[in-house]
């Protein structure tokens, strides 16, 4: 149900999908094919947020918790921090990490810390959740948003989550506005355009692949009431950027009407994602970018990527520090440390006792001795003489005496020659 068909025309013409929801009554204020299955891209760290938000509240992890790089998870391809495997940080800094740099490694690590090591498991629970919560046309494979087969949401699906962040984890709401954060001597912004440029923003998050095109679900607040905007498919990042302040002005300028449908009510999609390939990524994509590169390029401080609605950030971002260590210990983690040392190196384990071992030990044992006898014959048959050089053997009559040792006589002696 869109407000007017003005309103409709100037959206659809920037944006493949889009939705508005008043996030108090969940009513729809513009939608555009809100229901299409799209690439979510990094908007899925959304979901990740979710439930490591949920892990904290519930008493299983606590805010200092240690999540640890994995060597599965140093491997996810930029964005990323590009921490060596085995470095620990505090699970809160990792999720700010995560949704200001849109680190895909940190998505990993805490879906992992999150699911007790299995990477599978986590995915199981984002899948759960989303059933939970009523996306109907979301499915995951992964907490990062890298493409791949059976990875695809829809912009009314991104708007539920976005509004249960809001109502469910409202102490978290400063993780999603975080303009940047400092680590080590660089300075990360947030890639997040409205933040500091639209009046009352508030979050949520970006997200870009070829096949998904530009992607971003904006949250703003005025004067207590707070609004969601989920724009998917976009050009470029400026053209989301304008789309999402666009609908988000109109959404403030209005109230829901009577009998407008809530998000929730949004008729379900069917089918495989959306794949805008051809359009994103291809040299006709390239030149629509430079054009609206172009077409900002005079952006004054009252007005920023060529929308009334947008200005300029006239001051330096405000940016938090964040960095490895800190995390409280574990049985197996000691306390604040950065890196895991011999991490993923095996300590060896002693062979447990096996049934049949008194019957190879008692082998062992004959085959032991068995060899040694062998070998000490072999020494003694290689120090004997050879039989050339023994000594002769000689008789009692050689000797010249009778057995019992007395003389031969002569005539005897004679006789026996």
């Amino acid at each position: 149900m869109l407000l007017t068909a003005g309103l409709l025309a100037s959206a659809s013409a920037r944006a493949e999908t889009s939705v508005a929801v008043d996030v108090a009554t969940g009513k729809v204020l513009s939608q555009n094919d809100p229901s299409a299955r799209w690439y979510p891209a990094s908007t899925t760290k959304l979901m990740t947020a979710y439930l490591a938000m949920q892990a904290i509240e519930s008493g299983k992890f606590k805010p200092d918790a240690p999540v640890v790089m994995t060597r599965r998870a140093a491997q996810e391809l930029p964005s990323k921090m590009g921490y060596p495997p085995g470095s620990v940080m505090r699970l809160d800094y990792a999720l700010r990490m995560m949704l200001v740099k849109s680190a895909n490694d940190i998505a990993v690590a805490i879906g992992q810390t999150i699911a007790d090591g299995s990477l599978e498991g986590f995915v199981q629970m984002m899948n759960d959740e989303a059933a939970r919560l009523g996306m109907k046309d979301s499915h995951f494979i992964n907490p990062n948003g890298m493409p791949g087969d059976g990875q695809y949401s829809s912009a009314k699906d991104l708007a539920i989550l976005a509004i249960a962040l809001k109502r469910d984890f409202p102490t978290y709401s400063d993780f999603f506005s975080t303009e940047a954060f400092i680590s080590g001597k660089a300075v990360i912004k947030n890639y997040n355009p409205m933040l500091g440029r639209y009046d009352g923003a508030d979050g949520m998050k970006t997200g870009y692949i070829c096949a998904g095109g530009y992607n971003l679900v904006a949250s703003a607040t005025r004067n207590g009431r707070s609004v969601v905007a989920v724009v998917l498919g976009a050009i470029g990042p400026i053209s989301r950027a304008r789309t999402a302040a666009e609908l988000l002005e109109n959404g403030f300028k209005a109230q829901p009407a009577a009998d407008a449908p809530t998000v929730y009510q949004l008729p379900v999609s069917s089918g495989p994602a959306a794949d805008v390939s051809d359009q994103i990524c291809s040299a006709e994509g390239r030149k629509a970018r430079a054009a609206e590169s172009a077409d900002s390029s005079e952006d004054t401080d009252e007005q920023a990527f060529g929308s009334p609605y947008l200005h300029d950030i006239g001051r330096p971002r405000v940016a938090i520090k964040l960095g490895l260590g800190g995390a409280a210990g574990t049985d197996t983690i000691e306390a604040g440390i950065t890196l895991i040392a011999a991490y993923g190196i095996p300590v060896p384990i002693p062979r447990p006792a096996q049934p049949d071992d008194a019957l190879h030990a008692a082998e062992a044992a004959a085959a032991a001795a068995s060899a040694a006898a062998s070998a000490k014959a072999a020494i003694a048959e290689k120090s004997a003489p050879p039989a050339s050089e023994a000594a002769p053997v000689r008789s009692a009559a050689d000797l010249g005496v009778t057995r019992r040792g007395i003389p031969i006589p002569r005539f005897a002696e004679r006789a026996t020659n």
